[in-house]
Parts: structure tokens; C-alpha cells; sequence
């Protein structure tokens, strides 16, 4: 089974995720754009039995645009938040695609929230869309 490693920019706080994602996805929900500071974010979810973190944390709860709430969990060094968990996937664990650091990392198969997707973001890989979360 593959192992990956996720890590905040200073490396204080990381996530070792075992075997592969169960999902990759890119959210461009506002929340997410201003998370992010980009114009969308792509996770990477895992079954929580997959993750192990290590390195302190703190932890942001917002709720999210579908009204359900959001841990983040971020480093307080550096500020990166790298893994949430969400009320609407329990058992999961989100992580922030680009803190593998991996360019081979596999491609968002669903595009959600794309009633805020900025016009010009397209997928060259085959995608689900979706305006809103699914429920």
C-alpha cells in the first residue's frame, strides 16, 4: 500500500495518509477562494483509519455555505491550513491536495460549488459538476 505525506509550509504540522484517496475534488465555493487565497481549493479525502497527524495544530470552525460546520485544522506557525473534517462527510478527512507537494497527486474527479467557479477554470480531465455540495 502507498504512503504519502502532506505538510504545512514549515513542515511543523503534517498528515501521512495510507493507499489513495477515496475522492479528489476541486470546491469553488467562496469560503474555499478566500481559504485558499485562490480562486478555487482541491481536497484530497481519505477514511479517517488512513490518516495520522503529528505537529501541533489549531483549529478554525466555520460553517460552511450549505450551513454544516468545518474543523480546519492549521498550522500555528505558519497558518497553512493543511486537513478539516466536515459535517457532511463523516469518517473523512480532507486534505489540502497541493500540501503533498506531488505533481503525479491525481486529478479532481468532481467540481462542486461552481455557481462561484470564476468563467475561465476549466478541467482538462473528465469531471462531475455540480453548482452546490451534493447532499
Amino acid at each position: 500500500m502507498s504512503s504519502r505525506e502532506a505538510s504545512c509550509s514549515c513542515g511543523n504540522l503534517r498528515v501521512s495518509c495510507e493507499g489513495d484517496p477515496r475522492y479528489v475534488l476541486a470546491c469553488h465555493c467562496l469560503d474555499c477562494q478566500r481559504r485558499t487565497g485562490s480562486v478555487f481549493g482541491v481536497s484530497a479525502y481519505f477514511r479517517e483509519a488512513q490518516i495520522t497527524s503529528s505537529g501541533a495544530s489549531k483549529i478554525f470552525v466555520r460553517d460552511g455555505q450549505d450551513g454544516r460546520k468545518l474543523q480546519i485544522r492549521f498550522c500555528p506557525e505558519c497558518g497553512t491550513s493543511l486537513y478539516w473534517t466536515l459535517d457532511i462527510r463523516p469518517g473523512f478527512v480532507g486534505v489540502a491536495a497541493g500540501a503533498f507537494a506531488d505533481p503525479n497527486f491525481p486529478a479532481p474527479a468532481h467540481s462542486l460549488w461552481e455557481q462561484s467557479r470564476h468563467a475561465w477554470i476549466n478541467f482538462a480531465q473528465p469531471t462531475t459538476h455540480l453548482d452546490r455540495q451534493p447532499d
